[in-house]
Order: structure tokens, then C-alpha cells, then sequence
């Protein structure tokens, strides 16, 4: 087989392989939980940066704000009211997803948990007899 054959056939197959990892519908539903993953991200940053945070800054003093929220060592600035919204940011997504995996899903994994087990059916003639012998072989083995 001709190198150029070798590396054809290679591209082939890892398109393939990719093709069919691809479009598996696990990764499908995976992207779909990224891509509104990071929309709920960004509404949850824009929440704490643009009303959560602020209005913190509006009771705590401070000229910018929770921007403003600065230790000063030297010349050096700690911005620590950064900080303090990427941790408000960091909770609320925690909760959403603890809300959303745990709660949720336990409610939904209830919910196509499998039916009771039906009644037991009544037993047949041929049933009991069946067990009438079986009890008198293990008495008589037991003697």
C-alpha cells in the first residue's frame, strides 16, 4: 500500500470514528447543556455585576461601588469586592446546578422509577401439586 493510500485511508477512518462519536445523541444533548450552560452563566455574571453587586455597593461604603473595595498595602491594590462578586457569582451557579441535579433530576428519576410490582397470579393446580411433591421429597431426603 502507497503512502499516499496509508494516509487516505487514515483520514477516512478518523472521519468515520469522528462521525459516529459525533453524532451519538449523548454528545448531542452535552452540547446542548454547554451552550446553555454558558447563556446561564453569563445572565447569572451580568445579574451579580449589574444589580446584585451594586446594590451592595449602594449600602457599603465606597465611592465605585463594590469596585471600589480595595485593600492598599504600599503601593499595591487588593481589589477584593472583585473578588467578593465572583464568589456571589460562583454561589448562585452552585445553587442553580445543586437545584437542577440533585432536586430535579432526583424528582425526575422518581418519577420513570419502575411500577410497582404486579399482584402475584394465583396459583394453579399443577402448581400446588408441584409443591406438595417437592415438600414430601425434602421430607423424606431429610430422614
Amino acid at each position: 500500500m502507497t503512502p499516499l493510500a496509508k494516509s487516505r485511508e487514515f483520514a477516512f477512518s478518523f472521519a468515520n470514528e469522528f462521525r459516529a462519536f459525533a453524532l451519538k445523541g449523548n454528545v448531542v444533548d452535552l452540547a446542548v447543556g454547554v451552550i446553555i450552560g454558558a447563556a446561564f452563566g453569563k445572565i447569572v455574571d451580568s445579574l451579580v455585576k449589574h444589580i446584585l453587586m451594586p446594590t451592595l455597593g449602594l449600602v457599603m461604603p465606597g465611592e465605585q461601588g463594590y469596585l471600589g473595595w480595595k485593600i492598599v498595602i504600599g503601593a499595591k491594590e487588593i481589589p477584593y469586592g472583585l473578588f467578593l462578586g465572583e464568589v456571589v457569582n460562583f454561589v448562585i451557579v452552585a445553587l442553580a446546578v445543586f437545584l437542577f441535579v440533585v432536586k430535579f433530576l432526583k424528582f425526575v428519576t422518581r418519577q420513570r422509577a419502575a411500577p410497582p410490582p404486579a399482584a402475584p397470579t394465583p396459583v394453579t393446580k399443577d402448581q400446588e401439586l408441584l409443591a406438595e411433591i417437592r415438600d414430601l421429597l425434602k421430607e423424606r431426603a431429610s430422614r
